[in-house]
């Protein structure tokens, strides 16, 4: 498959990544940051994850479709959990990239 059929999402998982990696900065910046274990852990293995499906994509791995149809998994579980913290710009924003990613994915996998 041209890496042009994976553009759109390559660039959702990098975004993603990127957003991800923010929030987590952010979340530990917070005073209280016991109740947001579970939405820096979450954050820290979406990014890591949407390097990993970029990166799969964009060398036409056999894997790509695999890997994004987990990483659709682990957006929508961070995005579930940002969105318990929405009242923090930081977790609303990470959530909706993070429902993005998870589209992009989707359709990426439905392309396949």
């Amino acid at each position: 498959m041209s890496i042009n059929k994976y553009k759109h999402c390559i660039d959702a998982c990098t975004e993603c990544a990127v957003a991800c990696n923010h929030c987590a900065s952010e979340c530990l910046k917070e005073n209280e940051i016991h109740h947001l274990a579970k939405c820096i852990q979450l954050d820290l293995e979406c990014s890591a994850l949407c390097r990993t499906a970029a990166e799969l994509m964009s060398l036409g791995s056999v894997y790509a479709e695999l890997v994004c149809d987990i990483c659709t998994d682990v957006c929508n579980a961070c995005a579930e959990e940002c969105e318990k913290h929405s009242e923090m710009d930081h977790c609303r924003e990470c959530a909706e990239v993070c429902r993005m990613c998870a589209n992009a994915c989707l359709e990426m996998i439905e392309v396949v």
